[in-house]
């Protein structure tokens, strides 16, 4: 059969809004995607619907919609995207009616199921993450726009290449094949160029990345390019970075398939197109993920500036005057930390290069706890503190935060029905055939590099890396450009290395996965993010730059490969 260009619009909630009309009016397509949630997106959506219970979907795809609808309609492209959030019907009903209103002929249908939070007392939201079977059966009905709640993000992709090849639930090694698209096309341009760790090499190329899209063949392969004239750049160094996004050891589990990352081949098929073969699928986890978001109470935080002398003689002092008056109020929050970032430098030509920040974050399931608590403390020490104090901003009162934990329910614990636009309910079966994700055996290494002569330089220099946030957990993963270099990486960043280089994460489970196809580790740290990124446990809550990090950090590496 034909091929099947699908491409992304959006990347997550408030993503660039013309990104819709770009990827419409900028090439051919057949099926442009939008994955707008993540873990902190449901409990915003979560708080929405408390106010509104005809809220819980992205409003920003219904007014992208509003301009681009029509566009799409003539052209033939098929919209599919996961904005429906907490209230996907609801989502329906409104592009219906901003259809009718348009005057165009669209038949939109929506994906339910995944909603399981009355089962889960005590949450926001509770969602179960769906396969793309349920856009599949939407599709092949004749929607020309479909919308879902939580499905898996490459779901997205998958759902309709499942419709278009009329692939069947045990046809694993495509189903992967979609499934490791998808995961490229899910965060819009990070893989075109966007937050990429050798971006310097690419001068004036990345002011304003185009989006991705893919061309999958029926037997599950693919390849990732993007429209002529944008900007941005594919090469195999994207498409790597993108692939250990969020991701962890070779196998990549989902509701559909569990596709095996080690098994990936790219190569770089020309300009700006990148070949994905090789990959194997196996069956799918017999349980599926169900992300669970709560409010955990309210945080606040104070930054002191300190500048000039005696930097840590003036954190101490007002860390003593702080304490003293939450060990005084009659309400004092229950987790207080204190950080000391040392901006600072000793002669400094400037007042801010001469300042350091001590950032105080309180937490109480009270409100009042870290309102009135800090606010009052701190400023009442404006003039009877430290010399030269000031804070970055007053504080203010205390904001709710979430909490972020996933739990497993077996497949058939959700009533996956695809909804059309004539009302009629098509359910979806769940899996048939499972597999328990054993653990793999550790792949043969590369013989390491010869002895020779090393200079002390950032890692950063012969290794990429990208990290994210899943839950608590955090992930980097770090690759090489050459062979090398890999045989070089594999041996020397080992988990105890990383730990070393990483001190945050000294005390801390460190599990290091090997993917000698993309010459690539993978470090998955548990707990650095404490209860995940709605609740701000660490200056980077969504450790979106600790690879960055970790590629500053300074190594002995061999003098031929610098």
């Amino acid at each position: 059969m034909t091929t099947l260009r699908i491409g992304n619009a959006s990347g997550f909630y408030g993503d660039r809004f013309d990104a819709m009309r770009e990827m419409l009016t900028g090439g051919e397509l057949d099926v442009l995607t939008g994955d707008y949630l993540a873990e902190l997106t449901m409990l915003i959506l979560g708080r929405d619907r408390l106010k509104d219970p005809a809220a819980g979907y992205a409003r920003t795809f219904l007014r992208q919609l509003e301009e681009c609808l029509g566009l799409a309609h003539e052209r033939g492209v098929r919209i599919v995207a996961n904005a429906g959030g907490l209230n996907p019907a609801g989502l329906a009903d409104a592009v219906r009616q901003l259809a009718d209103r348009l005057g165009l002929p669209v038949r939109v249908a929506h994906v339910e199921g995944d909603d399981l939070t009355a089962a889960h007392p005590g949450s926001l939201a509770a969602h179960a993450y769906l396969g793309g079977f349920g856009i599949a059966a939407c599709l092949r009905e004749g929607a020309d726009v479909v919308v879902t709640g939580r499905v898996t993000d490459a779901a997205l992709v998958t759902g309709p290449a499942v419709a278009h090849f009329g692939w069947g639930p045990g046809e694993y090694d495509r189903l992967a094949g979609a499934v490791v698209a998808g995961h490229v096309l899910e965060c819009g341009a990070q893989a075109t160029g966007g937050n990429y760790a050798f971006f310097s090499e690419r001068p004036g190329d990345l002011r304003r990345p185009g989006f991705p899209l893919a061309e999958l063949h029926e037997d599950g392969t693919a390849v990732i390019t993007k429209h002529p004239g944008t900007g941005g750049f594919v090469d195999v160094g994207t498409v790597t970075a993108q692939l250990l996004y969020e991701t962890a050891g070779a196998r990549y589990p989902g509701p559909d398939v569990t596709a095996r990352l080690d098994t990936i081949r790219l190569t770089q098929d020309g300009p700006d197109r990148v070949r994905i073969e090789g990959v194997h699928g196996e069956a799918p986890p017999p349980t599926l993920k169900v992300g669970l978001n709560r409010l955990g109470g309210f945080r606040n935080e104070v930054a002191f500036v300190l500048t000039g002398l005696d930097i840590e003689a003036k954190a101490a002092l007002v860390r003593e005057q702080m304490d003293a008056a939450f060990r005084e109020a009659k309400s004092a929050p229950a987790d207080v930390r204190w950080d000391l970032v040392r901006t600072d430098r000793p002669d400094a030509p400037t007042e801010e290069t001469a300042s350091a920040l001590l950032r105080l974050v309180v937490r109480d399931r009270d409100e009042s706890a870290v309102g009135r608590a800090l606010s009052g403390a701190a400023v009442e020490l404006a003039l009877a503190s430290y010399p030269g104090f000031h804070v970055l901003a007053p504080p203010g009162k205390g904001a709710p935060y979430g909490v972020f934990e996933d739990v497993y329910v077996p497949h058939g614990a959700v009533d996956h029905v695809a909804v059309l636009d004539d009302g009629r309910r098509v359910p979806v079966a769940p899996a048939h055939d499972t597999l328990v994700l054993d653990v793999l055996p550790d792949p043969e290494l590369p013989e390491p590099l010869p002895d020779g002569s090393v200079r002390r330089a950032p890692l950063g220099l012969v290794a990429g890396a990208r990290s994210g946030d899943k839950g608590g957990n955090a992930n980097v993963g770090v690759w090489a450009r050459t062979d090398e270099a890999w045989r070089w990486l594999v041996h020397e960043l080992t988990a105890d290395r990383f730990r070393q280089l990483l001190p945050e994460s000294r005390d801390l489970p460190v599990t290091r996965h090997v993917l000698p196809n993309l010459r690539a580790l993978n470090f998955v740290v548990e707990g650095i993010l404490g209860a995940g990124v709605a609740a701000q446990h660490r200056f980077d809550p969504q450790a979106k730059a600790l690879g960055e990090w970790l590629r500053s950090r300074h190594l002995d590496i061999p003098e031929a490969l610098l």
